[in-house]
């Protein structure tokens, strides 16, 4: 109960350090759009003004006292009309400041959690989203509507039946506004579906590029982009359908409202009740008076987006808060201890590795066999923090890998995952791991215990050599390479390699084998998940991954000697075979 109610006290701290200062800049901005709403009325005073007075009674310098008046006038209404602009492009800004690296920091934690890489992108989407709309013509009507009541008394009075008529039109106006929010609601909830399937799509062909050149089947890919572009465009053309019909509505109406105003001065005027600059006067009113319900109505699309973005960023603030920033711990030099571990799929929830526990001591290395899907990617996935446990825990030197701060456990654990991935960047910045002021010494010998210093140097740029996207400067058996440099950077306590000898040749593996082995001597811990047993030549233990389960566990010689038995004895027999096979 107390951790509950602390972790609701967090959500409610980053929901004030989000909004902290906006109460204030709204309350400013509405005063200001009273006094530009209130200083907007000088068309209609300045109209009644000149046709009452200086038209009859044919006095020039009245005429210029009005028109200087009514000039300055203005320029205050447009000053404060560029504040207001202003201070709402520098609220999106502080917006986006504040809330795009939390957005972002989210969107590299969703996929690990079955989110697509589109699904996570939004999130800096919806940043992009608040801020263009603070930017827009959107907010300054959604300003200036609570002061539609300044032109509606102005205009009753003038005279009641006038107001009566501009107040019915504007409630027709709401109306309309109220129907296209229940309109285009669900129908924006869908087009966002749509959006992020088509980009996904998009994404993904983009990743498989060189396979669809290479087997062919680009068209077909493109084919099924084009069956979810179909989809979203049109859903898009619905919502915009409807947006756009109701706006063409507003306009139409408010038209024919200041039309009906017209006549109905008219009418008024020939009886006696009203001066022929009144009706000039109520036809500018109601204008300005209308105009922000219209321009309301135009924007409704953006509004909404902007709306269901600002929420998406709201929960993103309070899933941050709930992750607790526990105390900073000592360096891990002892053990690894993993405690009947069970893994499920983020996403689906299917369970693929049960009850898997082990120790290891410093100074130990671990090679993981098994057969494909058998749950060894699972195992590296739950022993780097990548993928969370649902029962069991990993821990280092007694304390659970959720005890560690994430920037610090990271500095322990070297990470070789099975697809590599290199940043855009230059080689000693993967290396370095993005270090904005790293020691040139780590990085070197981290490269020299990769194997790969003597390939860096011989580039025109060295370490400074740029990888481009995906490290595509660099061949696959280079790219590991320089990601098992990544790994070892820094000397961490723990390295953990996925199939690390996949793509190395016989110069790469004798690296390998000797990056384990110093790993090992210098206390660390290191596992490494392979099929070929050319990489467990330096690992002293041995376990065996199937099924979701470990099936073995121990020394490599008592482990491996039964599994490579059964081997070469199929080997003796082919080879046999061979030799009693007719010429």
């Amino acid at each position: 109960m107390a951790k509950s109610k602390e972790l609701t006290a967090a959500k409610r701290r980053r929901l004030r350090e989000l909004t902290q200062g906006l109460r204030g800049v709204a309350l400013f901005l509405f005063m200001v759009s009273g006094m530009i709403n209130v200083l907007a009325l000088t068309g209609s005073v300045y109209m009644m003004q000149i046709y009452d007075r200086a038209l009859t009674s044919g006095s020039v310098p009245t005429l210029l006292v009005l028109s200087t008046l009514a000039i300055g006038l203005y320029l205050f209404q447009g000053c404060f009309d560029v504040v207001r602009s202003q201070v709402l492009v520098r609220v999106g800004a502080r917006i986006d400041r504040k809330i795009a690296p939390l957005a972002h920091r989210v969107a590299i934690d969703m996929p690990r959690f079955g989110f697509s890489t589109s699904e996570a992108l939004e999130r800096g989407r919806d940043v992009d989203t608040v801020r263009g709309f603070l930017g827009s013509q959107g907010p300054s009507a959604l300003f200036d509507l609570p002061w539609m009541p300044i032109y509606l008394t102005f205009i009753y009075v003038l005279h009641p039946m006038l107001g009566a008529l501009t107040v019915a039109g504007a409630l027709v106006l709401v109306v309309l506004t109220v129907v296209s929010e229940i309109m285009t609601k669900r129908l924006a909830v869908n087009l966002r579906k749509a959006a992020i399937a088509r980009n996904g799509i998009a994404d993904c062909n983009a990743r498989n590029a060189e396979v669809l050149k290479a087997m062919g089947f680009a068209g077909r890919a493109v084919g099924r982009f084009n069956e979810a572009n179909g989809e979203h465009l049109e859903l898009q053309t619905r919502a915009n359908d409807i947006t756009g019909s109701f706006a063409a509505v507003s306009r139409v109406l408010r038209m024919v409202l200041q039309s009906a105003l017209l006549g109905l001065g008219a009418y008024l005027t020939i009886k006696g009740e009203l001066s022929a600059g009144t009706i000039i006067a109520v036809s500018v009113a109601s204008a300005r008076a209308l105009a922000p319900v219209d321009l309301a109505i135009g924007n409704w699309k953006s509004f909404i987006a902007a709306r269901m973005a600002y929420h998406r960023l709201r929960e993103t603030v309070v899933a941050l808060a709930a992750a607790d920033e526990p105390m900073q711990l000592l360096e891990p030099t002892e053990r690894l201890s993993v405690d009947k571990i069970t893994v499920a799929v983020p996403g689906s929830g299917q369970v693929v590795l049960s009850e898997v526990g082990f120790e290891l001591e410093a100074g130990q290395a671990l090679g993981i066999i098994g057969p494909s899907a058998g749950g060894k990617t699972t195992l590296v996935r739950a022993l780097t923090g990548i993928w969370p446990v649902l029962r069991g825990s990993v821990r280092l030197d007694g304390a659970d890998l959720s005890q560690w701060r994430e920037e610090e456990i990271g500095k322990h654990i070297g990470y070789l995952p099975q697809e590599i991935a290199l940043m855009d960047a230059t080689i000693q910045d993967n290396i370095c791991r993005l270090e904005p002021d790293p020691d040139y010494r780590k990085v070197i010998e981290a490269a020299k215990a990769a194997g790969v210093h003597d390939m860096i140097v011989k580039m025109p740029d060295g370490y400074r050599t740029k990888l481009g996207p995906q490290g595509c400067a660099l061949s696959a058996g280079q790219r590991q390479r320089v990601a098992l440099a990544r790994a070892l950077y820094g000397n961490p306590f723990i390295v953990v390699m996925d199939e690390p000898n996949s793509n190395l040749d016989g110069e790469g593996e004798a690296a390998l084998t000797a990056a384990i082995e110093s790993i090992r001597a210098r206390g660390g811990i290191a596992i490494v998940i392979a099929h070929r047993p050319s990489a467990l030549v330096a690992v002293d233990l041995v376990a065996i991954v199937q099924a979701g389960r470990m099936v073995a566990f121990g020394k490599k010689h008592d482990i491996m000697t039964p599994v490579l038995q059964p081997a070469a004895a199929t080997e003796t027999h082919e080879s046999e075979s061979q030799m009693r096979r007719p010429a």
